[in-house]
């Protein structure tokens, strides 16, 4: 099948899903557009702002996408391209976008509270703070896998040790870190211009987009070097100030205007499909399905795509972030339902551009088992630029760089995304029942559920383990994230049980998702044990045996803690 049918294919499908299942999940849970939001009953300024649905969308979107969707589909490319296709629709309709969508309409109905909130309403106290145990635990390896990202999308290994500062005729690495710069500046300058000027969105828009041409410019013509060690610690302070500071400030404006990027790179590899279709020096080279790595199509293809078809983060993201902003219910379906399936949909052309230069990035030894080398965000941006010109080409370099850089700028949008939701479960892991915000609580507890403590324990953490390959992040992030997606499906169903409402949807994905990942986290365990047992194991294999272990512990009591829950709702 030719790389355009597998796109057009792709969309058919995913809009159908968009309009048929999600206007039915919407009727049966009864979205209210009369019901006053979150964003306006607990206006706050800083974490509860009401956001226009395009700037929230902007946000919600920037923030589920990260690398997850490229990185993902291109490291399972190695099962071929039919069972990630597959995957992507099929997971992005009746998993992920059902989890996304639930858990955004059940924190809209839980005062913009997190999934913890949810869980503890239907499940109980101790069920709730089991999950904010463990969500505390992704969000660890989801800073740590997208600092890791963000630092090799700046840094070049080639540069010297002791480059610093802005140098000419960048490579692209040099490129990408400077235009993510001048992205933080424009940021703060639209929420200044819409939040305390006053002007109209429109105009702002405008004014947003020119600025990240004249970026764009700037970067192709000048970029900033530092060393890895140096952008890791300058990530840690960026994303630790730009989670505590009012959301009008970085956090919508940087996401709005991110996700114009993200929709221009989706475009260009459309258009880049179209245009390559009956080249006959291009070639969609992947194969249909690769027989040889079919005993491990369960459970790792599923926890590689991550998040091109689901994953645990979003719904971090939906009960956090988006469900505070949320203007209006009828938006929900929108940004809850409807980014996930947009989401999908790159995950498609990631794959798409994988298979446009698999020769380079795919490997198979004589026992035909296929495997991945390389960066995917070098494979994702290779693949879409070969198909307007040849390597070496004007064309072919300039659009190589701006897809390197959209990646780098939704790691980085995932990243401050992320340490924000971190501080806020942080926060509720120490307070009772009766205390909004840690200005309630007293001695001990008034220290560890401060904003500023937690967020500065989750930013060291996470940048010190980001120093990792992303190869030994990468699998540990797929299974906590895949399990946090069970675990979230399995709260909103209790919920919706609870009240009253339909919640079967929920039962086939949420008994998968745990299936699935529970079994990889123990195959991880075995493996791990292994390399010990072999006097093989480095402090990086400790790790990852020390938090698998813990999230499959975990995780085991708060399954128990839910299918108790369903049998006494089955009961009454």
């Amino acid at each position: 099948m030719t790389a355009l049918l597998i796109i057009l294919a792709a969309i058919v499908l995913l809009f159908c899903g968009y309009v048929f299942y999600g206007s039915w999940l919407a009727k049966q849970w009864g979205i209210d557009p009369s019901k006053k939001t979150p964003a306006y009953e607990k206006e706050d300024g800083v974490d509860y702002c009401a956001a226009k649905p395009a700037v929230l969308m902007g946000h919600h979107f920037s923030s589920i996408a990260g690398a997850g969707p490229i990185n993902g589909p291109i490291m399972a490319a190695i099962f071929g391209w039919v069972p990630v296709f597959l995957w992507c629709v099929i997971g992005g309709i009746f998993f992920g976008g059902l989890q996304d969508f639930g858990s955004l309409f059940a924190s809209l109905r839980h005062d913009g509270k997190s999934v913890g909130e949810i869980i503890s309403d239907s499940m109980g106290k101790r069920a709730k703070n089991l999950f904010i145990i463990f969500a505390l635990l992704v969000l660890i390896l989801v800073i740590a896998s997208f600092v890791n990202v963000v630092a090799g999308t700046f840094f070049t290994a080639k540069e010297a040790a002791v480059t610093f500062g802005i140098v000419k005729n960048p490579n692209g690495n040099q490129t990408t870190a400077i235009i993510s710069l001048l992205f933080i500046v424009l940021a703060i300058i639209y929420g200044i211009l819409t939040n305390k000027v006053g002007m109209k969105t429109l105009p702002a828009t405008i004014i947003g987009l020119a600025g990240i041409v004249l970026a764009i410019w700037f970067g192709l013509n000048f970029g900033f070097a530092m060393t890895r060690t140096a952008w890791i610690i300058f990530i840690g302070v960026y994303i630790a100030v730009a989670s505590l500071i009012p959301v009008w400030i970085m956090l919508q404006p940087r996401d709005y205007l991110s996700s114009f990027l993200l929709y221009a790179m989706m475009l260009v590899a459309v258009v880049g499909i179209i245009i390559s279709t009956g080249n006959k020096d291009l070639n969609f080279a992947l194969p249909a399905f690769n027989s040889a790595m079919a005993p491990k199509m369960f459970p790792a293809l599923f926890i590689t795509v991550a998040c091109g078809a689901c994953s645990g983060f979003h719904s971090l993201i939906s009960t956090g972030t988006s469900s505070k902003q949320l203007d209006n219910e009828k938006n929900a379906k929108a940004i809850g339902y409807g980014s996930m399936l947009i989401e999908s949909a790159l995950g498609i052309i990631s794959l798409i551009a994988v298979g446009m230069v698999a020769s380079d990035f795919l490997s198979q030894n004589e026992a035909g088992i296929w495997a991945f080398k390389g960066s995917p965000a070098k494979a994702f941006g290779s693949g879409i630029a070969i198909m307007f010109g040849k390597p070496g080409t004007a064309i072919n370099s300039t659009i190589n760089a701006l897809l390197t850089l959209a990646v780098s700028v939704f790691a980085l949008t995932s990243l401050d995304t992320g340490t924000r939701l971190s501080r806020f479960m942080f926060s509720e892991l120490f307070l009772k029942d009766n205390e909004e915000s840690w200005k309630d609580a007293s001695g001990v507890r008034k220290v560890l559920a401060h904003p500023l403590f937690g967020t500065t324990l989750m930013v060291v953490i996470g940048c010190v383990l980001g120093g990792l390959s992303l190869t030994q992040i990468w699998g540990l992030f797929g299974a906590a994230n895949q399990l946090l997606a069970g675990i979230a499906l399995m709260a909103v169903a209790a919920w919706l049980g609870q009240a009253g409402k339909n919640n079967k949807m929920f039962y086939v994905p949420m008994i998968f998702m745990l299936a699935a990942t529970l079994t990889f986290l123990v195959q991880k365990i075995i493996a791990i044990f292994k390399i010990i047992t072999a006097n093989k194991a480095m402090w990086g294999d400790w790790f990852q045996l020390v938090f698998a272990a813990a999230m499959f512990v975990l995780a085991i009591f708060l399954v128990v803690e839910g299918f108790q829950t369903f049998a006494k709702q089955k009961k009454k």
